[in-house]
């Protein structure tokens, strides 16, 4: 049953389209990703779900309400921001209260909100702080705390995490998802890191251009792109154009004959191989033969690029502390049918702003 419905909507500034005619239907307590690159209509989707940006076209609807029009404090969301916007003047306890202050709250059923709100965030003993005395992930915790204290029927995250370090954001998304799983509000958020995207949703919508390009749950993304931006936007992608001139086991790809996954188009199609799919092989059994003309160690895994006939290709090889092939080394590669996403190749497709 949808909670959240976006029907048609769109934003238009002008003859530039930032959002063009989106429809997405989001379940209660559902956690949702919106993923795409820069200038790709997420902030402006979130943006005019919050009410900030008025829409040029469509609906929004909220548990079945038309809110479309209604001013942003009246929709009673809860919203943080990539900045937090904590007011620097207040304590930790009155940045919290300050949602609650607004909308009437009396005071003491204000002070048992804002103590759960932050029992909830593990920031019971910070009340009296100002967030000056915070680290970046403590004034994080009271970013959402504030947002949560009002009991918000949808949580809208902007780029919640942007300003964390690296291990600190690893840190507060596995927080974040378990805070959420706890709530069960239902939780949109804006991110242009396809490893935080994966990570804390429960569904992805991929955007690019204005438009949705894919939507699903992250382990069918990954493993069932819809086609050459999809496939290289979540995660790494060897993509080759192809013809596959009859239903079969193989396709042609560069006037070479390759293994072929599961596909009922004929024609031009997409050839999609995962990196982590691809195996180093004995040069007698490749599929295909090619040269390493880099390699790169990543702590928990290796990456090679090889240059092929089909053009250059990328590998991920787990560290297992073995030797691996050397910059230079002619080797073999090898990969199966049942890794191999076959798509209809779609014109003007893959391109980013």
């Amino acid at each position: 049953m949808s909670f959240l419905e976006l029907k048609g909507l769109s934003k238009h500034y002008g003859s530039v389209v930032a959002v063009g005619a989106c429809d997405l239907s989001i379940a209660k307590g559902e956690f949702v990703c919106l993923l795409g690159p820069s200038g790709c209509g997420k902030t402006t989707t979130l943006q005019m779900v919050a009410g900030f940006v008025p829409p040029t076209g469509g609906r929004i609807l909220l548990d079945g309400v038309d809110i479309t029009h209604v001013k942003p404090n009246r929709r009673g969301l809860g919203i943080v921001f990539q900045s937090y916007a904590l007011f620097p003047h207040m304590t930790v306890a009155d940045n919290v209260a300050f949602g609650l202050e607004m909308r009437g709250v009396p005071a003491g059923e204000r002070r048992k909100r804002v103590d759960a709100t932050l029992e909830l965030v593990h920031l019971a003993s910070m009340g009296n702080r100002y967030p000056r005395e915070l680290s970046g992930g403590q004034r994080q915790r009271v970013a959402l705390a504030r947002a949560l204290a009002i009991q918000p029927p949808v949580l809208l995250l902007d780029e919640p995490m942007g300003a964390l370090d690296a291990k600190l954001r690893e840190e507060m998304q596995i927080e974040l998802r378990a805070l959420q799983h706890r709530v069960g509000v239902t939780t949109i958020m804006v991110t242009h890191d396809q490893a935080e995207a994966m990570t804390l949703a429960d569904r992805v919508v991929l955007m690019n251009r204005g438009h949705i390009e894919q939507v699903g749950k992250p382990f069918d993304m990954y493993e069932r792109p819809n086609g050459r931006f999809s496939s290289t936007f979540l995660g790494k992608a060897n993509v080759f154009e192809a013809i596959r001139h009859q239903m079969g086991v193989v396709v042609e790809v560069a006037g070479h004959t390759l293994p072929a996954g599961d596909c009922d188009v004929l024609g031009p199609i997409e050839y999609i191989v995962r990196p982590e799919k691809v195996e180093f092989v004995p040069l007698p059994s490749a599929l295909l033969r090619g040269r390493v003309s880099a390699r790169v160690f990543l702590g928990n895994h290796w990456l090679f690029q090889v240059e092929t006939l089909l053009g250059s290709m990328q590998l991920t090889h787990a560290n297992t502390g073995l030797p691996q092939a050397n910059e230079g080394d002619e080797v073999g590669l090898s990969w199966t049918a049942e890794n191999v996403r076959l798509v209809a190749q779609r014109a003007g497709a893959g391109a980013t702003p």
